[in-house]
């Protein structure tokens, strides 16, 4: 990991924990996997613990690394450092993704409840006509009560959020995942419904879906001219799920609203149009762990490690088939 990552999620508790499990040496931690130091490391390391920074697992890592046998990742996504090589030598992989999820479903509740009250654009508004409260009338109903919600993906983000919002009784939950089961969804309290269906009854929109080959720009012109006037574009998921430039046309062209924690690209050119608009919020993806957020994912990384040890199954193993589906 980088060593800005290593100093945030690895303090003297953790330390005092990864000890009592493992036999270190030194380099106890490393930023990249090439030099004749960590090289020698490798080459009787049977446990990695990975985070944000890791370089790629590949080929010529994992020949200097005969005796490893599992990849414990104490942060979300563990596509940009595992892939066929490591599946095919058969190494246990977990991720801290489950932990992660818990910061951005909060985040993501958090919007949808001001998305119902249009608060960051009434916000806008304010800095603009101050004392003239006759914006507040300008942006549609202003209600928190019998609202609809369309999340687009049951993962696990999704499902927090499905029952973050069906636990305050305020709106009704449709979701959207081909992939789920939908006695699972209607188990949660939510309706399982296509893209086409659900998008014209969204107050809210809220992605959470993978970003994958077919799930870029899944959200584009048309989609976006679906929604009816007044609704609210929650992006906490990827950048790539949206199409950029149909989204500025929308924003800047009919009453479409939109809370951007992530851009495609990430940030957005300073030329971009999204900046400007009232009615578009964006913050610099900050809704997954941040600081002292991600001591949590350190501990369940730090879990695995100590469930792997005592020989008991990992809690959040993933598999080459489910990486196929996932973030």
């Amino acid at each position: 990991m980088d060593p800005d990552t290593l100093r945030t999620q690895f303090g003297e508790t953790e330390w005092a924990r990864l000890r009592a499990t493992a036999s270190l040496g030194e380099p106890a931690a490393a930023h990249e996997l090439a030099s004749p130091p960590v090289r020698e490391r490798l080459a009787g390391t049977e446990v990695l613990i990975t985070s944000w920074g890791c370089p790629p697992l590949d080929e010529e890592v994992l020949r200097g690394a005969p005796r490893l046998r599992a990849v414990l990742h104490a942060a979300g996504s563990v596509r940009h450092h595992v892939g066929d090589a490591v599946f095919d030598r058969g190494l246990l992989v977990t991720t801290a993704a489950d932990v992660n999820a818990e910061p951005v479903a909060h985040y993501t509740l958090a919007a949808v409840l001001w998305a119902f009250k249009k608060a960051p654009f009434l916000a806008a508004d304010a800095r603009r006509l101050r004392d003239d409260w006759s914006y507040r009338d300008r942006h549609g109903e202003l209600s928190g009560q019998d609202r609809t919600v369309v999340l687009v993906g049951f993962s696990r983000i999704g499902r927090r959020v499905a029952h973050l919002l069906l636990g305050l009784d305020l709106a009704r939950v449709l979701v959207v995942d081909p992939v789920a089961d939908p006695d699972e969804i209607r188990r949660a309290g939510a309706e399982p419904v296509t893209l086409e269906r659900a998008l014209p009854r969204a107050d809210v929109l809220s992605l959470h879906a993978p970003s994958l080959p077919h799930t870029r720009h899944m959200i584009g012109a048309a989609e976006l001219a679906a929604l009816p006037p007044g609704a609210v574009l929650v992006n906490t998921a990827r950048g790539a799920l949206v199409d950029t430039a149909a989204l500025e046309r929308a924003c800047a062209t009919r009453e479409l609203y939109a809370i951007l924690d992530v851009t495609d690209p990430e940030p957005l050119p300073a030329s971009s149009p999204l900046y400007d608009l009232p009615n578009v919020m964006i913050t610099p993806h900050v809704a997954g762990s941040l600081g002292s957020e991600t001591r949590r994912m350190a501990a369940a990384a730090l879990e695995e490690l100590e469930r792997y040890a005592a020989g008991l199954p990992p809690r959040a193993p993933v598999t080459r088939q489910a990486l196929e589906a996932q973030a």
